[in-house]
């Protein structure tokens, strides 16, 4: 394969790891809403899809010509576009020459190779389609039928406006071949996908395992630190209002977040979010607020200190000057000697910090492999408090109607 045709390639690999991380937690929210489980399978096929969506984007873009290049000027033959359908057989006689062989026609003949790209560029698309996303015939070939379009337009309007004209021709067959890729895909997924478990019973083998994932508190616990600095902000312009101190505010929307709201609500804003519910004890019951302050104040032991090594480092950050902390970064590099000679006087502080650092790390790991290492993933906030999550039924789970058990089915009246 020829490096144009390697470079859509590297390029999806460059941009994939960053889209991932980006794409992480909205895609972890809307698994674990849907399916209750995020699976290793079910995480590989997604991701896979994602890397695959990107090279088939960049291969219908990629190369980019440069933009002191004037495209109106270099690609004039690519301002209107094919709209006759079937000019591809044309264009494979032209190949030809004139020549009736399988060599002219078929083997050598460009115009054959790429109408054959643009089928297998979204093969895959169908595949995924009815495995991953479990669609039909119908909307495959509509699916595709958009996307088609969508490259075509692309392509047409000079990559959205990008460029003055088009670099590449829009054409109609394009749209004609790659639909049917996508319509090939989803046939040929039936007898393979026939030798691979269903995602669905891969989730459901792992439900019946482990009802609440760890995974999906993790994502919950995420959710909730993204939200929590908008609400300490909300709460204490509020408490401001009233005289609140500062200190005082953030200790209360603390409570209010961890206590009041999963007393009222059955949990956070992460875990109503994720279908989880915290429950007493007693399962179904609502834990007693003394309950839920027990759990929140051993939950906080590990988190407060790094979350206040992180405020602070940002504080200093935001605090000290440019000029200040490239010089510390100058002086590290030229004479770092000079740099620990300096900050002599400052040992001890270095080392109370260091110190706090230390500790609070050890902690925070002790706590997650107690955590992990429990049998039910039960940490020491949850084991000292009685409470636990409680996962509610997610998408699926309440789409699917129940199946009668054998019992039900041996004590049912036959009907006349």
């Amino acid at each position: 394969m020829s490096s144009v045709h390697l470079l859509p390639v590297k390029t999806a690999a460059l941009i994939f790891p960053l889209l991932a991380i980006v794409l992480f937690l909205p895609a972890a929210v809307v698994t674990y809403r849907r399916h209750g489980v995020m699976t290793s399978w079910r995480t590989l096929s997604f991701y896979s899809f994602l890397f695959y969506a990107l090279t088939a984007f960049f291969m219908t873009l990629i190369p980019l010509p440069s933009r002191v290049v004037d495209v109106c000027a270099k690609y004039p033959q690519m301002a209107q576009p094919a709209l006759t359908p079937g000019n591809t057989f044309g264009d494979i006689w032209k190949e030809a020459g004139g020549e009736v062989g399988f060599s002219a026609l078929v083997l050598h003949n460009p115009a054959v190779w790429q109408a054959t790209l643009n089928v297998a560029l979204l093969v895959p698309l169908g595949v995924y389609l009815r495995y991953h996303f479990k669609r039909g015939f119908l909307t495959t070939a509509a699916i595709g039928l958009g996307v088609s379009l969508f490259f075509e337009l692309t392509q047409y309007t000079g990559v959205w406006g990008l460029y003055a004209c088009p670099y590449r021709l829009a054409d109609v067959d394009d749209v004609i071949t790659n639909t049917s890729g996508a319509m090939l895909g989803w046939w040929l997924a039936g007898p393979v996908t026939r030798w691979l478990p269903t995602l669905d019973s891969i989730d459901d083998g792992v439900l019946a395992r482990r009802p609440v994932p760890l995974g999906r508190r993790v994502v919950a616990f995420i959710v909730d630190m993204c939200l929590l600095p908008f609400a300490m902000l909300f709460c204490t312009l509020v408490f401001g209002l009233f005289g609140v101190g500062f200190y005082t505010s953030l200790l209360l929307t603390l409570l209010v977040y961890y206590v009041l709201l999963p007393w009222a609500l059955g949990g956070t804003p992460g875990k109503r979010l994720l279908l989880l519910k915290l429950v007493g004890p007693e399962e179904d019951a609502r834990p007693a607020p003394w309950r839920l302050l027990v759990r929140a104040v051993v939950l906080a032991i590990p988190m407060i200190p790094i979350a206040g090594l992180m405020m602070m480092a940002a504080m200093l950050l935001v605090v000290l000057p440019g000029e200040l902390l490239f010089g510390a970064a100058r002086t590290l590099l030229d004479e770092p000697l000079e740099l620990i000679h300096s900050l002599g006087g400052l040992e001890p502080v270095l080392i109370a910090g260091f110190l706090t650092a230390l500790a609070s790390g050890v902690l925070f790991l002790v706590f997650c492999v107690a955590l992990y290492r429990n049998p039910d993933h039960y940490g020491f906030h949850e084991l000292l408090s009685g409470v636990h999550n409680k996962a509610l039924p997610h998408k699926r789970a309440r789409r699917t109607p129940p199946q009668p058990t054998p019992e039900e089915e041996t004590t049912k009246l036959p009907t006349e």
